[in-house]
């Protein structure tokens, strides 16, 4: 279709059908169809040639003055066009537009209805946007704020992390009181700012001394934490170095740090 009256036959046609005395170019309206009853039904159609913002904000403007807001514009010829794509329905919808697709023998589909639209409630996602916003300690991040990482509620626990263990190594257990999730998130490291030293003990790598500097503004004011487990990684160190293989030793006299398992 060239343009944009050629969709008028077919529409005054469709609407015709369904009892509604049609006519076109009234009061800047493309096509404004009457149908009698108590009370009396308007219908204000709107035509374009692809479906775009102009469309839908001249049907916001008629919305008030009438009772039904039809679009219509022409089907893509491989069938694959905007007016197909499930969003832009869903938006018709909640708009309460109706929405017509004209072919190019005049036939005319019905794509969206216009009735009032209650979208379905997604639980989970409104579970998840719940619990991200309580878990999140104060407002770290600015609404629109684009190419900057998000301060998220598993980011800020990861820095509590990083900073309890800028003062030494420690296990996930003494940190749950700050970050409950501590055990997992020095386990799974998603940012590669921690490394284990032994078994169940945890220490900062190079990446989580860089933290230390990029999100110094973000880290929080540590308490004191108590450190348990210090005296027996020193009592299990003892054992150990006394049964050093002889190239460890030779390491370990050079200043080497031995490599122990």
């Amino acid at each position: 279709m060239k343009s944009e009256s050629s969709l008028y036959l077919p529409v005054k046609r469709f609407l015709e059908k369904l009892g509604f005395e049609v006519k076109g170019e009234i009061c800047g309206c493309d096509v404004v169809a009457l149908k009698d009853g108590e009370p009396l039904r308007v219908i204000v159609g709107e035509l374009k040639l692809s479906f775009n913002l102009e469309l839908v904000l001249q049907a916001v403007d008629r919305i008030a003055a009438c009772d039904e807001v039809w679009l219509a514009v022409p089907a893509s010829r491989r069938g694959g066009g905007r007016e197909r794509d499930s969003r832009v329905r869903k938006l018709c919808r909640m708009l309460g537009l109706g929405l017509l697709c004209v072919n190019a023998t005049g036939l005319v589909e019905v794509l969206a209805e216009p009735d009032a639209f209650r979208p379905r409630r997604d639980p989970k996602r409104r579970s998840r946007l719940v619990r991200e916003h309580q878990r999140r300690r104060g407002d770290p991040a600015t609404g629109g704020s684009t190419r900057l990482p998000i301060m998220t509620a598993y980011r800020q626990q990861a820095l509590i992390c990083v900073a309890a263990l800028a003062a030494g190594s420690t296990r996930p257990k003494d940190l749950k009181l700050q970050a409950p999730d501590a055990p997992k998130i020095l386990q799974n490291d998603v940012y590669g700012w921690f490394v284990r030293v032994e078994r169940g003990i945890y220490d900062l790598s190079d990446g989580g001394r860089a933290a230390l500097v990029r999100w110094a503004e973000h880290l929080p004011d540590m308490p004191v934490i108590k450190r348990e487990a210090a005296p027996a990684i020193a009592a299990e160190a003892a054992p150990v170095a006394s049964t050093m293989p002889a190239r460890v030793k030779k390491k370990a006299a050079r200043g080497r740090k031995p490599e122990l398992v």
